[in-house]
């Protein structure tokens, strides 16, 4: 097989990995990515067309999988195999029970598809690496897994809050935006109902949950819009 040949046949397998992974790809991504051109993209897509891959062109936003399609069991370089298993050691350390009970479930199915040599080495390797976070395994929340789909299906949530600063616990419905991690803790942004602005809840803090079954809408602001609005109210004047 021809260089030129080997090149391109990774390249459609990898385009194929990211098709597979998110939802909807534009040509110029796919080229940017793989420093080609969008013309060699457009040959790439009717290349997998050809063999059959359920590709779906949605006109004006660019390709994506069909619904249900899978490709075969991937198959990890051992570097990559590495990679899974450093941030196992890192996750495993992590404060929110939930999260590391996922993880643990999903490493679990990817070391299932690795070959007996490398399972060997990423079993060595898992046993060789420490980190020092949390040493204490502590576990302070067990919320994020359900918040996580709460905020990707637009959930209405009902939580008990407890705020230290005045020693109280107050009901809220809340409209999560978005999730982040600080000093070992995760923080959930939501927009509160009761204090009618967005606030960050800290998941140590959820006394209790509910997911409601009803939506909200979308929300319209990022992360740095976010944070922009934070600063201005950090750096405005007392009154």
């Amino acid at each position: 097989m021809k260089d030129n040949d080997t090149k391109r046949l990774s390249r459609l397998t990898a385009i194929l990995t990211q098709l597979q992974t998110k939802r909807l790809l534009t040509a110029a991504e796919l080229a940017e990515k793989f420093s080609v051109s969008k013309r060699t993209i457009y040959r790439d897509i009717k290349a997998l067309e050809k063999a059959d891959v359920p590709i779906l062109t949605e006109e004006g936003k660019g390709y994506a999988l069909m619904d249900g399609y899978r490709m075969p069991s991937v198959m990890f370089t051992e570097s990559e195999a590495n990679a899974l298993i450093t941030a196992e050691q890192l996750i495993l350390k992590n404060k929110d029970a939930s999260f590391v009970r996922d993880y643990v479930e999903a490493i679990g199915k990817i070391k299932s598809v690795l070959r007996n040599h490398t399972k060997d080495k990423v079993n060595l390797l898992a046993n060789r690496t420490l980190s020092g976070q949390n040493a204490d395994n502590n576990r302070t929340s067990n919320n994020l897994s359900t918040l996580q789909l709460a905020l990707t299906n637009f959930n209405l949530v009902k939580i008990k809050y407890y705020s230290p600063e005045n020693n109280q616990t107050t009901e809220r419905t809340i409209e999560p935006f978005a999730i982040y991690t600080a000093q070992e803790n995760w923080l959930l942004v939501a927009f509160c109902r009761l204090r009618n602005d967005y606030r960050a809840f800290r998941l140590d803090r959820v006394e209790s949950l509910l997911v409601l079954d009803q939506t909200f809408e979308p929300h319209q602001i990022t992360f740095e819009m976010y944070f922009e609005i934070c600063r201005k109210k950090c750096s405005a004047p007392l009154p």
